[in-house]
């Protein structure tokens, strides 16, 4: 069969303890529960809404501490705001001085 030998008698052993229907049944894991709750979400889209926005996804989590006592990691916060929100913040990166600002306006 290859497979180790401790493997087969472990399988033979929950055949008998549990049958043929319980050792063929497929386990799935419980999910996990979200760290930011529905309430920190629905603000934090309206916050993401006004016109101040966020200068950071670092400023993301020190409001979520702030108001809602979240103690979240940045990647959280990251993937929820920029992939499942679909949000983009709200400041503009640093453009070079040397751009002609006429090629960039058009």
């Amino acid at each position: 069969m290859a497979r180790d030998t401790s493997t087969l008698t472990r399988w033979l052993q929950k055949y008998r303890n549990v049958g043929l229907s319980g050792f063929l049944e497929i386990k799935k894991a419980a999910k996990a529960k979200r760290k930011i709750n529905d309430d920190a979400i629905a603000a934090l889209i309206q916050e993401l809404k006004t016109r101040k926005g966020f200068s950071s996804y670092g400023g993301i989590v020190e409001w979520l501490k702030k108001e809602y006592g979240l103690d979240i990691e940045y990647g959280t916060v990251y993937a929820l705001v920029r992939y499942r929100l679909g949000a983009k913040l709200k400041v503009p990166h640093p453009q070079s001085y040397k751009q002609n600002e006429k090629l960039v306006s058009e």
